[in-house]
């Protein structure tokens, strides 16, 4: 499959994944629509990016009416999306429910659930009149396998996973393809030091003694599963580092 006729739109692209996954595609030679909130991150990665074609613009996926401004507003050469990366998300604290901070659990819900479904409404329906296109959503393995502390995380990332498989059923009669990427432990993001608030003591030790994925291990990943045949639908990748694995159910005993 050749990308040089084709878009790709990756959401939260100033860090982590969606650098990575946006460097990916540039060397193959995609057109590239690029958000995220950081503004002069974006022009940064744009300039590295050159000479690939690429769009840039700042968006808070948290805003509906931003987002679709935004698509309404892409330049024609860039407005038939042809592969959705819903990369935006994060996580923010590890606490206990009962002692997590409200306003953490509502950024989290507003951002990886909210905002992933609502970039997907707005770009969905230029995929279905062309009758082509993929969607794929950064899920995670903690919408699967429950950890103490990862509570509305956990919550935000298995309701991606129901979105996702729900998509599917609702685009079976089309030819658009819909892929969950659920990640373990992933390093060289700031995936830790947002979630413990800058705290990089805290969010080193959380990759201490570890050899855990990379963005680059993501960005293939999403090359694989975008770069099927047309016919073929992944529909859910779990990858981990082989330091990890699931750990079982919790069990609290009393003395």
């Amino acid at each position: 499959m050749s990308w040089t006729d084709r878009t790709v739109m990756i959401t939260g692209a100033t860090a982590g994944f969606g650098t990575a996954i946006a460097r990916r595609f540039a060397a193959l030679g995609a057109r590239l629509v690029l958000c995220g909130r950081r503004a002069d991150r974006l022009a940064a990665l744009a300039a590295e990016l050159a000479p690939a074609p690429v769009h840039a613009a700042p968006l808070d996926v948290r805003d509906r009416a931003a987002i679709a401004a935004f698509v309404a507003a892409l330049p024609p050469a860039f407005a038939a999306i042809d592969l959705l990366v819903n990369n935006a998300g994060l996580a923010l604290g590890l606490d206990r429910a009962d002692r997590a901070d409200p306003d953490d659990w509502d950024t989290m819900i507003d951002t990886n659930l909210r905002g992933l479904v609502q970039v997907t409404r707005a770009v969905l329906p230029g995929m279905v009149a062309r009758d082509r296109g993929h969607i794929v959503n950064i899920g995670s393995v903690a919408g699967s396998h429950p950890y103490p502390g990862g509570n509305v995380y956990g919550a935000t990332k298995a309701a991606v996973a129901q979105f996702s498989y729900n998509l599917q059923a609702d685009l079976v009669a089309t030819r658009l393809r819909v892929t969950n990427i659920e990640p373990g432990l992933c390093g060289g993001s700031e995936f830790s030091q947002v979630r413990f608030h800058g705290d990089e003591g805290r969010a080193a030790q959380v990759y201490a003694g570890t050899e855990p994925l990379t963005a680059e291990d993501i960005a293939e990943t999403v090359v694989w599963a975008a770069s099927q045949p047309p016919h073929v639908n992944i529909g859910r990748i779990e990858l981990t580092p082989i330091c990890q694995a699931p750990g079982g159910l919790v069990v609290h005993r009393r003395v």
